[in-house]
């Protein structure tokens, strides 16, 4: 099932969550300090969603940070317990990304 990208503002900054098709939260975005921005953002995971990827440590498990072609980060996902979890949830990522619509909430 397709996901939803919900954009909203952040502060002075623009951000977005990336939701699942049963609307829990998959990926956070980075803040942007435009609303472009945050809009080229969700148009890079909607092209990179299940490209690449790369796992970091936390104190409470792993969470994986989806990155576009440049090596930017784009959006970090929740922490898991597990790098099999970590890794249900980049699937999760990139099958919400897929045909994805966008919620603009700014």
């Amino acid at each position: 099932m397709a996901g939803k990208f919900i954009v909203k503002r952040s502060g002075d900054q623009f951000m977005f969550n990336l939701h699942a098709g049963n609307s829990q939260i998959v990926l956070t975005s980075e803040r942007y300090t435009s609303k472009a921005g945050a809009m080229n953002g969700v148009e890079s995971v909607q092209n990179n969603a299940g490209d690449t990827t790369r796992y970091v440590a936390s104190d409470n498990g792993l969470r994986f940070n989806l990155t576009a072609r440049n090596g930017q980060v784009i959006g970090t996902s929740e922490t898991y317990s597990s790098e099999g979890a970590a890794r249900a949830g980049m699937d999760a990522v990139a099958r919400a990304a897929e045909g994805s619509t966008v919620d603009d909430q700014t």
